[in-house]
């Protein structure tokens, strides 16, 4: 995501950012996260020198790390029911038993603990990485020139050797991704790794996105929906597109989902995007007549997306109250109600776009879970 909140560029910790309301008025929110100075709760008891890389991972609070994990909660909740689905109809593979087990509490639990341990590396990775790539810009926005690079808190070959730290960290996660099935390739680390290596080199490129074309949130949205072909992966249901249709189907519902709110977002940013020469579907529509109407019709695209996972499964009727019903409700509302000329209503909106979507997605497949494995 692009950067967010500033003050001045003086290492001081003491950086205080006001966003907005829906109405655009101001009030204290996460923008000073995104801005590399907030600070407060658990994080000024840290020492001085731990408090920059904090503020450079995002981890107070953990929104990104959330943003990032999201998407994985997604695929495990869909695998899961792909393969009870499968149990059910007799076409799992292994007994009663060992089918069960693959779907169960204790299988997802695995998964997502695997998966929540990686996300948290990769966020931190994926936001040091794009402080650093961003660095020189961000010293020329007044909006984020107090972040940890771009005000000299955490030097450069500093800021790449944790960068670096945090990346080895999350893919020594790729060695516990699959799950054992007793198959000799089950558990193969080159299987984990061929699934994992599109999303790798995504969030690399992502950062200089912005420099070379206007689609900048289509890749955000490519390495942040990626995550639930990890967490299918997660649960031992390896997504080959050719194979798995309404896992994709998914996982471009999420790609466009990214699409919609951090639109929004970067309307914060237009003006100093353009004085810059950064592209982004912001800069592309801002300001013309086609942006909500592009807005919505890239919603129902998601919604039509959406709609497939739950077909092809057979989910019932909260499924689609919750998930559809909940992203169409909070989306249509963040596209019909925010200004985007106002950077307090952009985020403002930004953030409820997120959690509201993302929350409904969540419930509609935890709701279909806990509904078939009531009925047994």
């Amino acid at each position: 995501m692009a950067p967010k909140a500033a003050s001045s560029a003086q290492p001081s910790q003491n950086i205080t950012v006001s966003s907005g309301k829906a109405d655009g008025t101001q009030d204290h929110s996460l923008a000073q996260q995104y801005g590399g100075g907030h600070v407060g709760a658990w994080v000024d008891r840290l020492p001085a020198s731990v408090i920059p890389y904090v503020q450079l991972a995002r981890l107070s609070p953990p929104a990104g790390l959330i943003l990032i994990f999201l998407p994985h909660l997604f695929g495990i909740l869909h695998a899961a029911i792909v393969l009870m689905s499968d149990a059910n109809n007799g076409t799992a593979s292994g007994d009663g038993g060992s089918a069960n087990a693959k779907f169960g509490p204790a299988a997802i639990l695995r998964a997502c603990t695997v998966t929540f341990g990686g996300s948290f590396f990769s966020s931190n990775a994926a936001h040091a990485w794009n402080d650093l790539v961003d660095a020189p810009l961000d010293q020329q926005v007044a909006r984020t020139r107090g972040r940890p690079i771009a005000r000299g808190a955490i030097s450069p070959r500093a800021a790449f050797l944790f960068t670096a730290s945090q990346a080895m960290l999350a893919a020594a996660f790729l060695l516990v991704l699959v799950p054992s099935t007793g198959d000799a390739d089950a558990n193969d680390v080159a299987t984990a790794v061929y699934y994992a290596l599109p999303n790798i080199l995504a969030t690399t490129y992502y950062p200089l996105a912005k420099r070379h074309t206007h689609l900048a949130q289509v890749v955000l949205g490519f390495c942040l929906a990626y995550g639930v072909v990890i967490g299918s992966c997660a649960m031992g249901l390896l997504p080959q597109v050719h194979v798995h249709i309404p896992t994709v189907c998914l996982t471009a519902t999420c790609l466009l989902w990214t699409v919609l709110y951090d639109t929004v977002y970067a309307h914060q940013d237009v003006v100093d995007d353009r004085r810059l020469g950064l592209k982004s579907t912001a800069v592309l529509l801002g300001g013309t007549r086609w942006c909500k109407p592009t807005l919505w019709c890239v919603l129902a695209a998601m919604l039509t997306l959406l709609a497939v996972p739950g077909r092809a499964a057979g989910m019932a009727a909260p499924y689609y109250v919750f998930a559809l019903g909940g992203c169409a409700a909070s989306l249509g509302a963040m596209i019909r109600r925010v200004d985007l000329g106002s950077p307090a209503s952009c985020w403002w909106w930004f953030r409820y776009g997120f959690w509201l979507a993302g929350g409904s997605v969540a419930a509609g497949l935890v709701s279909e879970y806990v509904l078939r494995a009531a009925l047994g």
